[in-house]
């Protein structure tokens, strides 16, 4: 197998000769307590020369045991796969989580695990991860099981910020409550989203102020409102790092997500993400580009104004707000 790789099953891995330390849960978000998780099972990895895996889940248990109401995610496959590489894992397992793995039994699961990975050698979770058939399994009873088979657990403790601690929920909360720049210091980075640009109306720009559309319809919907934002071509963007230096042609705009109860009748089932860039040399974006955009703060709630002037007003506001915000 030549790495890095992703593989959608635990079955069929090739390890060859190679050892490997495994990052397993959820990892909703990669906030800072799981990139602590991923990153202790990346250096000891790569200080014995083994492999750096993370087995994480699709889709989300609630999804299977709770169909009517599953847990609404922050991140997509797709993205969360591009960090975890980002952070140095050289294979990505996204194990289909169906009934015959949620039937796997606790006392059994580093059995489960080391028939399909001969080669593992060690298992890095959070202290508060549970596991098997009825979450029935904790740390302890994983460091048990695996002890007896010889392979080693390294449990990371749970990260608190102001008193709490750093969690999934709590970040789903802040994004939907707009507490957008607490919700990023927990992920660790700024939230980010990505949509291909759209041709739209070109309301924006009669009204002096045209607008990048980027269509998108998270899992997650953060509150609908205006936002500071950054926004990079997709490529770039993916080659700086979800948690690295600033994409080269980087811009700095306001954005307003939601359903624009100002310009439309009927509320759409889709909202829109509007993005005005700031700097003033000219839009380096065109229709069709895939753009990653950076949620960098909440400026206010999105509301219905009662005629185009007094929109353009508030965008005004708007723009000048986001300028201090960024110090510029």
């Amino acid at each position: 197998m030549k790495f890095p790789a992703k593989v959608q099953s635990l079955d069929g891995i090739d390890l060859g000769n190679r050892r490997l330390h495994l990052a397993i849960g959820m990892f909703d978000g990669v906030h800072l307590g799981h990139q602590s998780v991923i990153e202790s099972a990346v250096h000891s990895a790569r200080s014995r020369e083994a492999v750096a895996g993370v087995l994480t889940f699709w889709p989300h248990p609630s999804a299977f045991f709770r169909p009517e109401d599953p847990t609404r995610l922050i991140m997509d496959p797709a993205a969360k796969t591009r960090m975890f590489f980002e952070l140095g894992a050289e294979l990505v397992i996204e194990q289909p989580f169906d009934g015959d793995f949620a039937r796997v039994p606790a006392e059994e699961f580093v059995s489960y695990l080391l028939e399909r990975l001969p080669g593992l050698e060690a298992i890095y979770v959070g202290e508060n991860w549970r596991f098997g058939r009825g979450r029935k399994g904790d740390v302890s009873l994983l460091v048990e099981t695996a002890r007896r088979q010889g392979v080693n657990v390294v449990s990371m403790p749970r990260l608190h910020f102001n008193g709490e601690p750093v969690s999934s929920s709590r970040i789903r909360e802040l994004l939907t409550g707009g507490e957008l720049e607490e919700a990023n210091r927990l992920l660790g980075y700024g939230y980010v989203t990505e949509g291909e640009v759209r041709s739209g109306r070109g309301l924006g720009r009669e009204i002096g102020y045209p607008t990048l559309n980027l269509p998108w319809n998270g899992d997650l919907r953060p509150q609908y409102g205006v936002y500071g934002v950054r926004v990079s071509p997709a490529d770039e963007r993916r080659a700086a790092g979800s948690t690295g230096s600033v994409a080269e042609r980087a811009r700095r705009g306001v954005a307003n997500f939601g359903v624009r109860p100002t310009v439309t009748r009927e509320t759409p089932d889709d909202p829109v993400l509007e993005v005005h860039l700031l700097e003033e040399d000219g839009c380096p974006f065109a229709s069709g580009d895939r753009l990653v955009v950076e949620w960098l703060f909440f400026l206010r709630p999105e509301k219905r104004f009662g005629e185009l002037d007094t929109l353009k007003e508030q965008i005004a506001r708007d723009r000048a707000a986001a300028v201090v915000r960024f110090g510029t």
